[in-house]
């Protein structure tokens, strides 16, 4: 049995967090009235037990640490839910010919949307990741996003099983196209989430990035 197998790894979600908490450190003081350090030091608390526990691969499963990793993400949106409206403040209130300032803090605020949905899609699908892999023995819920590898008879793809990277693809192209594209929601809470992450980009992208390149 392998157990160093691609929907095991957890290193590429640490890395996706890791670079956000540093992308954290150039928000735009004009919108962002908490220290820098704030956000960069509390992503780092929550994530520094999860990294010790799994550094590379899935392998300890206990339930408190996806609750870690459940309020990692929790805090991740809701940083940049403030991050988004500061930005609606200080389009409306500040100088909003700074162009660059509204470009730099749009760009940010979308990359860590994708980032943090991406984390909660794969913390979610079908119970979490030790869910979904067979060498485990928790038991996987139903399945809350169709991929189309799900849905293929063709050799090389029977019991394929999505890793992060196939998450962070969904939550990508969710936020671009403001819709799903090759991968469909089943569940609600699913289908919640991904019109909560459209919805963020969108304002972010038709609203503020417009705005800014305008006023450039």
């Amino acid at each position: 049995m392998k157990t160093h197998t691609r929907h095991t790894r957890r290193w590429p979600a640490s890395v996706a967090v890791i670079a956000v908490l540093i992308l954290q450190l150039l928000v735009p003081t004009q919108v962002n009235a908490l220290p820098r350090w704030l956000m960069p030091t509390l992503g780092l608390l929550l994530l520094i037990p999860l990294i010790w526990m799994n550094p590379f691969h899935l392998r300890r499963d206990e339930p408190w640490l996806r609750w870690v990793a459940l309020v990692l993400v929790a805090v991740l949106v809701a940083v940049n839910a403030y991050y988004l409206a500061g930005m609606i403040f200080f389009l409306n209130h500040g100088d909003a010919n700074q162009g660059a300032v509204l470009v730099k803090s749009a760009l940010l605020i979308w990359v860590t949307n994708v980032v943090a949905f991406a984390l909660w899609l794969w913390e979610i699908d079908r119970g979490g990741p030790f869910a979904r892999a067979p060498e485990h023995e928790r038991e996987a819920e139903r399945a809350d996003l169709l991929f189309p590898q799900m849905t293929v008879d063709l050799d090389g793809w029977k019991g394929w099983l999505p890793g992060f990277t196939d998450y962070l693809y969904v939550s990508f192209t969710n936020a671009t196209a403001f819709s799903p594209t090759d991968t469909m929601p089943l569940t609600a809470r699913t289908k919640t989430l991904m019109g909560i992450e459209s919805a963020i980009a969108l304002l972010t992208v038709a609203v503020i990035a417009a705005r800014a390149i305008n006023v450039l």
